[in-house]
This record gives structure tokens, C-alpha cells and sequence, in this order.
């Protein structure tokens, strides 16, 4: 273990894959009575990952199943539910590891007050105490040691919530498929470290900026989110087409050492994939440099969550360039504390 990383996350990073499984029993006996049409999620920071994952994940899951009911998942970060999630056949998703965040329980309070059916996940906290007081599904999250981060537990979320969307008929059963596809996560593990290694080197001492295409921006997001949180250092990130339209046109003349970190995946479609090539060429007449990732996997599952692995390794290699324990997040407890006072 590196002297730096004090609470071992190199080894939460490796353990990660275990987390689908785990997520999937923890979920096994929830389910509230109704029907539903639509899904809100509720989250901030970490905690709200899992959940633009699972909407990647359904879109592919409802194109390759054309006969199962599509639902639409909504995702709210904020103090309140928006107006259409405020309906009985809506399920509300209420998710905060520690149990604490304030505006996810400012939001339950509000589903709560209009009668609205809920299901909680955390570790613990307000939220268990408002699942009781409530007489409400609470999914109680595991901690792996007592320095572990929600942005290193979207694994149980994500199995947690697939799960009780199979318990509700929302989804045909897909948790073997889950399991057997987090457990292929195992197999290039030291690839993806090593590659990691790589690519913190080459952008350190730079703003890392993640593009990818429509399908994968929320894991272009995660990327700038894991490098934001283990690396201390800002990123920013982007997906193509879109960003060929106009933030492209901001490297003419940067005001800083950016290096671009563009997630392809093979399967996108044709004249999108010319872009990642085109962009890259143009922005290094203008001595930015960039980096393309293949995206791995045969599956939508895999090549989620073999990006996100990646981002992981980089993340945590940059820290340890930077001489940062990447598991801390300070200026967030910082800025709690203020806002408690």
C-alpha cells in the first residue's frame, strides 16, 4: 500500500466489480405495491452517479427487449422534485450513502408531504430514521472500511436499484447478466491499471477535458467527477458531435494546458467516430494534446463499467503524482460545515 493513499483505495478500486452482486441481495426482498410509469431519482455527488448509469444501461436494455414496457427515469439533484415526478405511479428513488445529504432529504421530506411512494438507500443516517418514521423500504448500504466515499460505491446502488426494478415488473430479470458481466470486470483489472499509470503521466500538470460520444456522456462525466474528487485537481468534460460545434473553437487561443481524454466506443455511429480523429488532429495544431480510449466490452454493462474502472486507476495514479491522498474529499466537509453554521 502507498504511503500516500492512507485508506488503501487502490484496494476498493480492485474490489469494485464484487459491489454488483452484493448490491443485487441487499435489494432482493424490496418492493412497494402499485404500479409504476416512471422513476425519480434523488441524489447528489456520488450518490446520484449510479443513477445516469442505469439510464444508459435501460436504453440499451429496452432496445434489445422491443416487447417490455419503456419507463423514463428522471434524475434530480436538488432540493426538490421536479413537477413531474410528483405523481402516484411515479417511483421515487431517495439516495444518499452517508443518509445525511441535505437537499436528498429536503427532497424526501417534499415526496413524503404529497403522498408519493418511495424507497431509501444509505449507509445509515436521516434517511434510515425517516424510512422508519415514514414505514417506508429502506436499502441499507454496506461500509467497507470508515473512510469509504459514495463516488466508490456505484456498484451498490446500481445492483440495488436494477434489482428492485425487476421486483416491480419494470424490467425483465437481468441480475444474472449482471453478475456474470461484473464478474468479467475482474479479468483485465491490471490492463486497466497499468493504462491508468499511463495516462496520469501524460496529464499531469494539465486540465483534463473527457469528451465522448451522446450515448456515453454521463460517463465522460464521471471520468471529470473521479479526477475531480481522487486527483484534487479540476477537469472538465464534453461529447461529441456537440462539442465540435463550439467548445473546439475555445482551443484557438486556451488560457491553460489542457489535455483531451476522448472515450470512443466502436459500435457509435460511423460519422460520429470520424470526429474523434478529425478533433483530435485540429486541436493539436493548436498544441493541445489528446488521448483516445478505446472503449472495451461487448456489452453496454462492460463498457460502462470498464471506462469507469479506467477512470479510477487514472484518477488514483494522478493523485499519487500530485502527492495526494485520493481518498479524502476536504473542501466538500469544509464547505458542509459552513453551510451547517
Amino acid at each position: 500500500m502507498n504511503k500516500i493513499d492512507k485508506s488503501n483505495l487502490r484496494q476498493v478500486i480492485i474490489d469494485f466489480p464484487d459491489q454488483f452482486k452484493e448490491g443485487l441481495s441487499l435489494a432482493k426482498n424490496i418492493k412497494l405495491e402499485g404500479k409504476f410509469k416512471n422513476v425519480t431519482v434523488s441524489g447528489m455527488g456520488g450518490s446520484a452517479l449510479p443513477a445516469n448509469l442505469l439510464r444508459i444501461y435501460c436504453s440499451d436494455l429496452f432496445e434489445r427487449n422491443i416487447n417490455h414496457n419503456f419507463f423514463e427515469i428522471i434524475i434530480n439533484r436538488y432540493y426538490s422534485i421536479p413537477p413531474e415526478s410528483i405523481r402516484y405511479d411515479n417511483l421515487n428513488f431517495v439516495m444518499s450513502y452517508s443518509g445525511n445529504t441535505e437537499e436528498t432529504i429536503s427532497s424526501l421530506e417534499q415526496i413524503n408531504k404529497k403522498e408519493n411512494p418511495f424507497i431509501c438507500f444509505a449507509s445509515g443516517g436521516k434517511l434510515e430514521e425517516l424510512s422508519k418514521k415514514y414505514k417506508m423500504p429502506f436499502i441499507k448500504l454496506p461500509i467497507p472500511n470508515p473512510a469509504f466515499q459514495p463516488r466508490m460505491g456505484t456498484g451498490y446502488f446500481f445492483g440495488a436499484m436494477i434489482q428492485v426494478l425487476i421486483n416491480q415488473g419494470l424490467m425483465p430479470d437481468v441480475s444474472n447478466e449482471i453478475t456474470l458481466q461484473a464478474e468479467k470486470l475482474k479479468i483485465n483489472m491490471n490492463k486497466r491499471e497499468n493504462e491508468g499509470k499511463k495516462i496520469s503521466s501524460m496529464i499531469k500538470g494539465k486540465t483534463p477535458v473527457i469528451y465522448a460520444s451522446s450515448k456515453y456522456k454521463s460517463v465522460a462525466m464521471i471520468w471529470k467527477i473521479k479526477i475531480n474528487e481522487n486527483s484534487k485537481t479540476p477537469a472538465f468534460w464534453n461529447f461529441l458531435p456537440e462539442a465540435d460545434h463550439n467548445e473546439m473553437v475555445g482551443f484557438t487561443n486556451p488560457q491553460g494546458k489542457f489535455f483531451i481524454i476522448m472515450l470512443r466506443d466502436s459500435k457509435d455511429d460511423s460519422r460520429n467516430l470520424k470526429r474523434f480523429e478529425a478533433t483530435a488532429g485540429i486541436i493539436k495544431e493548436k498544441d493541445t494534446e489528446s488521448y483516445i480510449v478505446n472503449m472495451e466490452g461487448e456489452t453496454v454493462f462492460e463498457k460502462i463499467f470498464e471506462s469507469i474502472s479506467l477512470a479510477d486507476w487514472t484518477s488514483y495514479y494522478l493523485a499519487l503524482e500530485y502527492r495526494q491522498d485520493p481518498t479524502p474529499v476536504d473542501l466538500v466537509e469544509k464547505l458542509k460545515k459552513i453551510l451547517a453554521s
